[in-house]
């Protein structure tokens, strides 16, 4: 299983929220390639970069930070936020994205998202599906659509969508632990799908579990930054995985 820090930005910072609430906004580091490297030193390959500010604002924002970090570390990022249209992905994709994930459009707009897998691949395409009691939600998660998340999953699925981050909004940044039930839920009614598990992880214990469950990836945010987790953890996690 990848383990996947998270970076998530506002105003160039590197910042936590809980639940997606901008209005809880913590601010851990002032220059998020400083976060990027520390991460790289302790053996992570993966980066989970999401523009917040983006997000809010239904179009790429802070692509100068997603170019930074691909040009001073050998982090595979994947980058999310606000992505609406072609040239949204163009710029991400030119600035140093591995892959991007597209939510709030694959609810909106699926004929864009579609054409967007068709354009770039599986391999470069995530399908974010990030879910408040199992509705999927969109636009930073300030609104709730009446998509069910695993017909959503399964429906993306059948078009050809291979990788899935799922958060289950009600646990991100509550450091209570991860939707253990949701995550195996998804596994069990998808065929081939790679899942990333994002949200409430809070102590390294929890990570092998997911690994045993079979995810594919999982995405740490403030259990990281409170110390919850040490970089050594993870590290010694990569090494022995």
């Amino acid at each position: 299983m990848r383990i996947i820090p998270a970076i998530d930005i506002i105003d160039g910072k590197c910042v936590r929220l809980s639940k997606g609430d901008y209005a809880t906004k913590i601010i851990y580091n002032e220059n998020p390639l400083e976060i990027a490297k520390l991460f790289e030193d302790h053996g992570v390959n993966y980066l989970h970069l999401v523009d917040l500010d983006g997000a809010k604002a239904s179009h790429i924002v802070n692509y100068k930070v997603l170019e930074n970090i691909a040009l001073n570390t050998n982090l595979k990022i994947d980058f999310g936020g606000g992505l609406k249209s072609n040239e949204d992905l163009r710029v991400a994709f030119e600035s140093g994205a591995n892959q991007i994930t597209g939510g709030s459009i694959a609810v909106k707009n699926p004929a864009i998202f579609k054409n967007w897998l068709q354009l770039y691949g599986a391999d470069k395409i995530i399908l974010g599906a990030d879910a408040k009691d199992e509705k999927v939600a969109v636009s930073g998660w300030l609104e709730s659509s009446e998509e069910n998340l695993i017909p959503f999953i399964q429906k993306h699925e059948n078009e050809g969508v291979s990788y899935v981050i799922c958060t289950d909004i009600s646990k991100d940044g509550m450091l209570q632990g991860p939707s253990f039930d949701l995550y195996q839920k998804i596994l069990n009614e998808t065929k081939n799908i790679k899942l990333i598990t994002s949200g409430g992880i809070s102590t390294f214990e929890e990570l092998p579990k997911l690994a045993e469950m079979g995810c594919e990836g999982t995405i740490i945010g403030k259990a990281i930054y409170e110390n919850r987790i040490s970089m050594k953890e993870i590290e010694k996690f990569i090494l022995n995985n």
